[in-house]
């Protein structure tokens, strides 16, 4: 069947086979190895991608049922000029990654985290680490993870820009 991906920002068109998943055309059919798979099962999250804008595991979606739809993968998720994102860059600092195997599905994952309410309220400990739930890793413990999104978090609320005070909000009456 001819489908078509926007993946990270191109369109794509291509055949695909009813049972082809998603992780196999991202890796096979388009050469973005950076999705990785592990289990098969949708158990580990290193296929974790997102889909028109949520994290989901690529090895549990055929092809067919993303068809049309926006598709980011890791390789999609650099800055303009090639920098590691905030998160990528917090995860670095907290030492956060260590094999890198599950790297990519946990910034994806946590990617939906950080951008959806970090710069609006800094998520606990335990809400973080049940958005990890879906994703295991053998090197890391969490806690290294854990931190890398509170300095993730910590630096988007300081880089949001001010909202501007309304006059109920300021006690300022007109």
């Amino acid at each position: 069947m001819d489908l078509s991906l926007n993946v990270n920002g191109r369109p794509e068109q291509f055949a695909a086979q009813p049972n082809e998943l998603l992780v196999e055309r991202l890796r096979d059919g388009l050469g973005l190895t950076g999705t990785k798979v592990g289990c098969d099962t949708g158990q580990c999250g290193t296929c974790v991608v997102r889909l028109d804008g949520r994290s989901v595991k690529s090895c549990l979606i055929l092809t067919a049922a993303a068809a049309g739809s926006a598709v980011t993968t890791i390789e999609g998720v650099t800055t303009p000029g090639g920098e590691l994102t905030g998160l990528q860059e917090a995860l670095r600092q907290e030492h956060g990654t260590q094999c890198g195997f599950c790297t990519p599905g946990m910034v994806m994952a946590l990617g939906e985290l950080v951008e959806n309410t970090c710069d609006r309220e800094a998520p606990t400990e335990p809400e973080i680490r049940e958005w990890l739930t879906g994703n295991l890793c053998r090197c890391t413990g969490y806690h290294s993870v854990v931190r890398g999104v509170q300095r993730a978090c910590s630096a988007a609320r300081e880089d949001a820009p001010a909202q501007p005070a309304t006059a109920a909000a300021s006690g300022q009456e007109g």
